[in-house]
């Protein structure tokens, strides 16, 4: 009668450590972490009402997490050339689309998935595509010249 006592305890000792201990975590669903990574949310933000169907800006907007601004894809250095190859304008591009053309600021707009900006009587357009080349250019409607615009 002993023993039968000493095995009942042992294993009424064994199912409060399994009520008490959690089992061994397992690693998520990779369709749900999919989900979780596309639209910004993580396990704990979802239960408070971010929605793993919705884009990360989507939810940012209803408070969940931060929308970081892509980096613009006309930023950086580019070279306005005449078609003899000689140096018309140097032009650069900060990440925020704001930009100088020797060295002094010009108002830019977008237009059709290109940069487009004047000094004077020359016109800038920049495409925006960066797999689209050679078709960023220049125009002086004043002496009808055109060129090239490279990135450098």
């Amino acid at each position: 009668m002993n023993q039968l006592k000493k095995i009942m305890s042992a294993a009424a000792a064994i199912v409060t450590i399994g009520m008490v201990v959690p089992p061994a975590s397992h690693a998520i669903d990779p369709a749900y972490a999919r989900k979780l990574e596309k639209s910004g949310c993580t396990q704990a933000t979802e239960l408070k009402g971010c929605d793993i169907n919705k884009t990360k800006a989507e939810n940012a907007k209803a408070g969940f997490g931060t929308v970081t601004t892509p980096a613009s894809t006309y930023a950086g250095q580019w070279i306005a050339k005449n078609v003899d190859g000689r140096t018309v304008s140097t032009i650069r591009i900060d990440g925020k689309n704001r930009v100088t053309v020797n060295g002094k600021s010009v108002a830019s707009k977008l237009s059709d998935g290109a940069l487009v900006f004047k000094v004077g009587f020359i016109t800038y357009t920049i495409q925006g595509d960066p797999r689209v080349v050679n078709e960023s250019s220049w125009t002086d409607f004043d002496a009808k010249t055109s060129g090239p615009i490279r990135r450098n």
